[in-house]
This record gives structure tokens, C-alpha cells and sequence, in this order.
């Protein structure tokens, strides 16, 4: 299997995402399962089970999160690369004929 490669701003993008999922809108979404699990019945607590089903897929995704960049290659440019064309390279493409 080959190793997906990824650019350092697609890289950080992803960093982003797993840190505030786990750091800001987990623990916020828990202290929701809670209160709500506080108040009894559980199952037809309507609150309960929407914040519940949203915890399994904040998990869900940091799961992927971590384990898709654990795997990943960054690709960083390199003034060498000038006049080259690579994975993660901005090319401007001029037309030399008119088309017809």
C-alpha cells in the first residue's frame, strides 16, 4: 500500500480539526450527556440521546483523524522544486495556440 501523501497546510487543516474536536467540542458535548442523563428516563430523553449520538460521532472521527495521520506523508516545497511540477505545486498554465 502506498503512503498518502499530504501538504503541510492539509496536514495542519487536519491538526486543527482533532484539536478542537478533542479539546473544545468533546468535553462540552459530555457535560451535556450528563446533565441530561441527570434528569431520569433515559430513553426518551430527547436531549440525552441527540448529544449522545453526537458524542459516538465526535469519537468516531477523532478515531479516523488520528489513525489517517499517523499514516500520512507531508510534502513540503523546496525552492529546488522551481520550474517542476510535484504533488502540492501551484501551476499557471499558458495556452501558446488559439484553440478551435
Amino acid at each position: 500500500m502506498k503512503t498518502p501523501l499530504i501538504t503541510r497546510e492539509g496536514y495542519e487543516t487536519l491538526k486543527q480539526e482533532l484539536n478542537y474536536l478533542w479539546r473544545e467540542e468533546r468535553p462540552e458535548v459530555t457535560k451535556k450527556v450528563t446533565w441530561a442523563a441527570s434528569l431520569g428516563d433515559r430513553s426518551e430523553n430527547a436531549d440525552y440521546q441527540y448529544n449522545k449520538k453526537r458524542l459516538r460521532e465526535i469519537d468516531r472521527r477523532v478515531r479516523y483523524l488520528t489513525k489517517c495521520m499517523e499514516n500520512l506523508k507531508i510534502v513540503d516545497y523546496s525552492p529546488q522544486q522551481e520550474g517542476k511540477v510535484f504533488f502540492g505545486a501551484w501551476v499557471e498554465i499558458e495556452m501558446m495556440t488559439a484553440i478551435r
